[in-house]
């Protein structure tokens, strides 16, 4: 049964490309500041999931695994950035301090795949995504909701897929 509450919400992709089109919606709507942290395993569909929120957030860049270069930047017409990091060959929560991410916090969103392995170094407020292989076509994924943004995040987001 599918969890829904104040501060989750479960979702069933039965293709990439859904997953791809939910991810445009969280995409439609980050603001400089937002924190997505992704957690799943290798084939879950994080990046995927990362491609449509680069598409819904509307990159003129396209979207690449960052796996050995830790961070990418996308970027709007309009200047803005958004970040995207893979936390994956970071030792510890003091390489992911050094890589500066309040700066890039305060100049655009970021985007944090593996992000339990840097826990520690991220700020409360964040929406956590936790990503799961269910078969060939199909993830599962449990959005939750920590601090006040993130929530406010989570429930325009709600109402754009189910409209609850």
């Amino acid at each position: 049964m599918p969890i829904m509450d104040a501060h989750n919400f479960e979702f069933f992709s039965r293709s990439p490309e859904q997953t791809r089109r939910l991810g445009s919606r969280i995409g439609s709507l980050l603001n400089r500041g937002d924190l997505i942290c992704l957690r799943g395993d290798l084939g879950a569909g994080k990046t995927t999931l990362i491609q449509g929120i680069a598409r819904g957030w509307e990159s003129v860049d396209p979207v690449s695994s960052p796996t050995f270069v830790i961070v990418n930047e996308y970027h709007r017409k309009n200047g803005e950035i958004l970040f995207h990091m893979d936390a994956y060959r970071l030792q510890d929560a003091a390489e992911a301090i050094d890589l500066d991410l309040d700066r890039m916090l305060e100049y655009g969103a970021l985007l944090i795949e593996w992000a339990e392995r840097i826990k520690s170094a991220l700020p409360k407020n964040a929406l956590w995504i936790d990503m799961q292989w269910q078969g060939d076509e199909q993830r599962g994924l449990l959005f939750t909701a920590h601090g006040e943004r993130s929530q406010a995040l989570m429930d325009q987001f709600k109402m754009k897929v189910v409209g609850a």
